[in-house]
């Protein structure tokens, strides 16, 4: 059996570490240069750098940033924000990434996808998808919509429909963004990540509402997640990395510790 993931998302705008509550009401808390080098010392296993109005901004990612905290840290890095061609990619991975998420540029044109993945290998291409939960009604069937440009513009896509989707053009893993859940600290959006781990065969991430570590607990079993997002909860020092894993191994999960 494969270890479980904990992962911290950096949010950054305009340089500075933000955090919002349903994609909305996004205040600046930080420097994430040094928040990256600080769960990084702490143990952390993976990390996601998002440039969070990159796309709506229609403007190119802060490969300064990026690189700078590509600097600091030793572990997976992935980056996503405003990659719209294979060379928007390229140059987010030789900044230092090891992954590039496509997000609102793959909605739009979804050979994105595939042209990545031919460029750079299904392994380094991650499709992150901001889901919002709707009522079920004809082409949204399942009840969960995609949403672009940093929860900004519906697009009337079937999230489960868009994650098969996009394994099947070639992305390597799935980060799934609920709007609904997003900086609540109340618990993963569970029915969404099992409906989507259970669509597709590649890892998937859950992200948006962690607040306690039986929220990781219970989407990584429940919800069939593969790892776990976390970001206010570290961001705000209510818990440590070394707490999280060491309730998730007392819970029987198979974590890595260092």
């Amino acid at each position: 059996m494969l270890s479980k993931r904990i992962i911290s998302c950096l949010d950054v705008r305009n340089g500075k570490l933000a955090k919002s509550v349903k994609f909305v009401d996004t205040i600046d808390i930080g420097d994430p240069v040094v928040q990256a080098k600080k769960y990084y010392e702490e143990g952390l296993d993976e990390l996601v750098f998002y440039d969070i109005t990159a796309s709506s901004d229609k403007r190119d990612i802060m490969l300064d940033v990026v690189s700078s905290v590509a600097e600091q840290v030793f572990i997976p890095f992935s980056v996503g924000g405003g990659l719209r061609t294979v060379e928007d990619c390229s140059r987010v991975l030789l900044a230092g990434a090891e992954k590039i998420n496509v997000n609102s540029a793959a909605v739009r044109r979804p050979e994105l996808i595939r042209e990545a993945a031919d460029a750079f290998g299904s392994q380094a291409v991650v499709l992150s998808m901001d889901v919002l939960r709707v009522e079920p009604r004809p082409g949204l069937e399942n009840g969960y919509e995609i949403v672009i440009e940093g929860g900004r513009r519906r697009m009337g896509i079937d999230a489960i429909e868009w994650a098969k989707r996009g394994e099947e053009l070639g992305a390597g893993e799935l980060v799934i963004n609920s709007i609904d859940a997003d900086g609540t600290k109340e618990g993963y959006e569970l029915t969404l990540t099992r409906m989507i781990s259970e669509a597709v065969s590649i890892p998937i991430i859950a992200s948006g509402g962690g607040g306690t570590p039986e929220h990781l607990y219970d989407v990584l079993t429940e919800g069939k997640a593969d790892a776990a997002l976390v970001a206010s909860m570290l961001h705000y020092d209510e818990y440590s990395i070394d707490e999280i894993k060491d309730y998730l191994i007392g819970r029987g999960l198979k974590i890595r510790k260092a």
